[in-house]
């Protein structure tokens, strides 16, 4: 039978068995199990039962949470500490993993000895719930930095992405605008040395000016390849550039043989083959002034989204926000998900702390993401309640089961896969809209409909903006 009078002493220093006898501490032991650890051993694997707490007896753990493809390192437990009893109250999955750093040794307590140890010394208990409060606020607040950063990782690589898009097609207008420009200096330049007589440079300016201020759009093939034909047929030099340059800006075989009228036939190919060219030159730079606009909105949607350089408090138009919301979270919402929208014409501005409000519609409209796993309907829907604003958030994902439904606003639950997530979006929301706006949050949920129902006052009071 192992000795355990060594540990005696140490076990008695740890504030869970203070008020223990020396009798009663090696019962304790006699009744528990001696477990030896190595750097690197798992001693509690995240998701699995709780079946005992444990009591350090010397080395070294570490407390971890998995994140996606990270851990995210909550604490360390050293000799005199005792680590595992959340889940051996709640008798639910642990919540975390546990590793040894060092050579460690550990005692392994059973519920049984655990429960008769509440029983015999209620102090105890006392002990267990402080501990187990302090160290929730400890979680919680780990867990929350780590979110904020993972979650502002995940935004960073969806704007990159957004942002890639129209700064590559910049890169390629301008790459091709540059050959296109030269292009048409040359056929400028042929152009003046065919002799052509008033009429026909008369002429020739009315085709161009038709071609003024029309922004490019994507024609037929059929159009295209008709008008290319054409071209070809009449002499045009690149004629296989030249007919999707003029088809984009609404040119159709007709309209060329319309237009011609009044040109000369050895004039009429270098003279189409000349407007061609210039609306080669429109049309890529119409393409760049479309991404530029593209970039534009979605750093403006950003600022807006973060409130950069302005007071928490703000005069938020919720309108607005969500729709920031849903341009920061187009990458994932581009996929296969249709938005509609119900957006009330006379719905006032609200007083509130924005950044918070925009992460509440991220949360909620991340996870209803994930529940469509991507491809589904999303409702937004806003109207305006007496003093107060109501927010509708629905998704047609498969639901949120009854027996968890209790749960979902609290603090590291989750109903996705273990490692995905932090189980802290919508406590983070819930805190958020009760507590700092002193608003309402709820939510219905069947397969196939799940809506959260969010209730804002419109005004904040003098006490809730200190």
């Amino acid at each position: 039978m192992p000795d355990y009078a060594r540990d005696l002493d140490l076990i008695q220093q740890v504030p869970l068995f203070a008020d223990l006898t020396r009798e009663e501490c090696e019962a304790l032991c006699r009744s528990s199990e001696r477990v030896n650890a190595k750097p690197g051993d798992l001693i509690i694997a995240e998701g699995t039962p709780g079946e005992s707490m444990y009591i350090v007896l010397s080395g070294e753990l570490e407390v971890t949470k998995r994140d996606g493809d990270q851990d995210i390192v909550l604490a360390s437990r050293k000799t005199g500490e005792f680590l595992g009893e959340m889940s051996l109250l709640e008798q639910a999955p642990r919540s975390a993993s546990v590793r040894a750093v060092t050579p460690s040794e550990l005692l392994a307590i059973g519920p049984e000895a655990f429960h008769n140890l509440l029983k015999q010394r209620p102090s105890a208990a006392t002990t267990v719930l402080r501990t187990v409060a302090g160290r929730l606020r400890s979680t919680e607040a780990s867990l929350v930095q780590a979110d904020k950063l993972a979650s502002l990782g995940t935004l960073a690589a969806g704007l990159a992405h957004e942002l890639n898009n129209p700064a590559a097609a910049i890169q390629r207008s301008i790459g091709t605008l540059e050959e296109a420009v030269a292009a048409w200096h040359r056929k400028t330049l042929e152009l003046n040395a065919l002799g052509l007589s008033p009429d026909e440079w008369r002429r020739t300016q009315d085709i161009e000016k038709t071609l003024v201020g029309v922004r490019p759009a994507a024609p037929s093939s059929r159009v295209e390849s008709k008008l290319t034909d054409r071209l070809d047929a009449i002499g045009v030099v690149d004629s296989w550039e030249a007919g999707p340059a003029l088809a984009a800006l609404g040119w159709t075989a007709d309209d060329l043989d319309a237009r011609s009228m009044g040109l000369t036939r050895p004039h009429l190919a270098p003279i189409l083959g000349w407007i061609a060219s210039g609306a080669t030159v429109q049309q890529l730079m119409a393409e760049i002034a479309t991404s530029a606009r593209a970039i534009s909105a979605i750093v403006h949607a950003v600022k807006s989204y973060a409130y950069l350089d302005q007071a928490p408090v703000q005069d938020v138009d919720l309108a607005r926000s969500l729709e920031d919301t849903l341009m920061i979270l187009n990458h994932k919402l581009k996929q296969g998900i249709e938005i509609q929208r119900d957006f009330a014409p006379d719905l006032p501005r609200i007083e509130a702390y924005a950044g918070e409000l925009n992460q509440v519609w991220t949360n909620i409209i991340d996870n209803a993401i994930q529940a469509m796993d991507g491809k589904g309907r999303l409702e937004l829907r806003l109207r305006p309640l007496a003093d107060e604003v109501e927010i509708r958030i629905a998704d047609s994902g498969p639901g949120i089961p009854p027996t968890v439904a209790g749960k979902v606003f609290d603090p590291f639950f989750t109903t996705k896969a273990q490692g995905v997530g932090t189980g802290l979006g919508l406590h983070i929301a819930h805190n958020i809209v009760v507590n700092r706006h002193r608003g309402r949050i709820d939510f219905t949920s069947r397969p196939g409909r799940t809506e959260f129902r969010i209730v804002l006052p419109t005004h904040l009071s003098a006490a809730d903006k200190k």
